[in-house]
């Protein structure tokens, strides 16, 4: 039982940081653009803030094995509708994440414009890896 405790603190702790991270630069591009920062989304990804999304990238790849560790040794069946919608939307909200990822790049670069579908992509990945979060929580067997 002791490695289910683990592995269960493990998956949590990487939830609450990869939704504490994205929060935390999202708040951080909102206050950078009210103080007047004409481009805040430049700065995402420089020097203090790459650690955020390294710590951020870490959790993203080790949230799919330990949740498929957790579902092993309780027993589920994969076959479950809570656990396939949570891997779908997982797999939707990381496409979303690394596709924004790429669009910061190329803001930063300043070759790309359109901040709206920037926005709608940080919105969706979000909303998706809050859906999970909630499946999870609920876990309707």
């Amino acid at each position: 039982m002791e490695h289910l405790t683990t592995l269960k603190t493990l998956h949590v702790i990487a939830t609450v940081l990869l939704l504490l991270g994205a929060a935390g630069l999202a708040l951080w591009t909102l206050r950078a653009y009210r103080k007047g920062d004409p481009q805040p989304w430049a700065r995402l990804l420089q020097r203090p803030l790459i650690c955020v999304w390294l710590v951020m990238a870490v959790c993203l790849v080790s949230m799919p094995f330990t949740g498929w560790w957790l579902v092993h040794l309780v027993g589920w069946p994969l076959g479950q509708t809570w656990l396939l919608a949570s891997s779908v939307l997982y797999t939707l909200g990381a496409f979303a994440a690394a596709w924004l990822l790429l669009r910061l790049n190329r803001l930063r670069k300043a070759q790309a414009v359109g901040l709206r579908y920037t926005l709608a992509l940080s919105l969706f990945s979000g909303l998706c890896f809050l859906s999970i979060a909630g499946l999870m929580g609920a876990k309707p067997v």
